[in-house]
């Protein structure tokens, strides 16, 4: 029976509705507009919410949308810090002390930024490693697994001028040796030190020059790259932990049986790796900043100094795997090939492996074996590269340098010897 006064509450709740459909329409007919001249619907569907993917995604693919997040953490970070910052050898050091000091909440700004570095190649390597597990640079997702390497690369140049910006003693003598490596080019290799420095020595100019390049090149470059390998995948569609194509099995409605659709299913599931990331991340931001040096290293803190070279020069911990090979090498222009050809050799992965099986689901203990051994060197070759080169050190650099190598050398021989299981013809999946 109704209550008293229940045409009332009815009448309030119409009222009420009739400025909500005006605003849903207004929205509709804005959205039609915008459909009429850029297909604004069917990207947002096609990329997004019409987007099949597999349904047993698993951990391993949380950290692409990670990647993205710290990308845009990245340049939202970066654009505050360049309203207060001096490209100048004379201002940098001394405004990054003004940033940190003076500046409403710049201490975060510039903490966020620097931690955020740190975090980006944490969760490209563990990415790149989720492709090595599940044979994600293998057919048909070539073009994926280059334009993620060209990201790759893009990223190591973008956080190897970003390190000169502060100034510091330790930038400026990275800095120096880094670029002092392309010296050993013979013919070109002085010539092309002098361009990259724009002077005889790290100076005024190359600051300027590096300060263009990270702020404007770079990222336009990377957030290019980013897309259109978000494109390319979208376009033969994501990999999963047992390396089934899904495309290859639809429904009558022509989905994929074995997919779903990424919002709201992964949207939700992305959300919450954020939010755990999120917490990691703050806990790193307020609590160890510098990381005990790894993220920010202590000679970093004293200006810029040609006089008075730090105790032990090293690069930021992400490049210290390429740095113990350059330095387990005795003769320069040798090192210099070898630390390019251990960037490089990413690039022909999807030719070397020669199994039929994509994921390390269904691969036999050989591969297993090459892989893991390859992770240990990788690990053991950063660690090795942020101690003094000593010759043990170096000697044991060696060892696992042979070790990183053999992973690539050796490929399409154990890759296609290995012993393999039958994939299955659909994705198994246990909620």
């Amino acid at each position: 029976m109704p209550t008293p006064g229940w045409w009332l509450e009815e009448s309030k709740h119409v009222m009420s509705a009739q400025p909500q459909n005006k605003e849903s329409s207004r929205l509709r007919a804005l959205l039609a507009w915008f459909d009429a001249r850029i297909p604004l619907t069917q990207i947002i569907e096609k990329h997004a919410t019409e987007y099949y993917a597999p349904k047993n995604f698993n951990f391993w693919y949380y950290f692409g949308a990670l990647a993205s997040v710290v990308l845009i953490l990245q340049l939202v970070t970066g654009i505050f810090l360049t309203m207060n910052y001096k490209p100048s050898a004379a201002e940098a050091f001394s405004s990054v002390e003004y940033i940190m000091r003076d500046v409403e909440w710049g201490w975060l700004i510039r903490y966020m930024h620097s931690t955020g570095a740190s975090a980006f190649f944490i969760v490209i390597y563990l990415h790149m490693f989720r492709a090595l597990l599940y044979g994600s640079y293998k057919d048909p997702r070539e073009l994926v697994w280059i334009f993620g390497m060209l990201i790759y690369l893009c990223l190591m140049a973008e956080a190897f001028f970003g390190y000169l910006l502060p100034w510091g003693n330790m930038s400026y003598w990275g800095a120096q040796v880094i670029v002092s490596l392309f010296g050993a080019i013979p013919g070109i290799g002085e010539s092309l030190v002098e361009w990259i420095r724009g002077d005889y020595y790290i100076s005024d100019i190359t600051l300027n020059r590096f300060f263009a390049l990270h702020v404007i090149a770079l990222p336009l470059a990377l957030v290019f790259l980013v897309v259109t390998h978000i494109l390319v995948l979208h376009e033969v569609g994501s990999n999963n932990p047992d390396g089934v194509e899904i495309k290859k099995v639809k429904g009558p409605d022509g989905h994929p049986v074995d997919g779903v659709k990424f919002h709201p299913y992964y949207t939700v599931k992305d959300l919450v790796s954020i939010v755990a990331f999120a917490m990691l991340f703050a806990a790193v931001l307020f609590f160890a900043p510098d990381f005990g040096g790894y993220f920010l290293e202590h000679a970093n803190f004293d200006p810029a100094n040609p006089l008075q070279t730090p105790e032990h020069i090293a690069p930021v911990w992400y490049f210290t795997p390429y740095y113990a090979i350059l330095r387990a090498v005795p003769n320069k222009l040798f090192g210099v090939v070898l630390m390019g050809l251990a960037v490089v050799s990413f690039f022909f992965l999807p030719w070397l492996d020669r199994s039929k099986v994509k994921s390390i689901r269904y691969r036999g203990w050989l591969f297993k074996g090459f892989l893991f051994s390859f992770a240990a060197s990788f690990l053991a070759l950063g660690y090795l590269g942020l101690q003094p080169a000593t010759p043990g050190y170096t000697n044991a650099a060696r060892v696992f340098a042979v070790v990183y190598f053999a992973f690539f050398i050796l490929m399409p021989w154990y890759t296609k010897v290995d012993r393999t299981r039958p994939v299955p013809d659909r994705v198994r999946y246990n909620p």
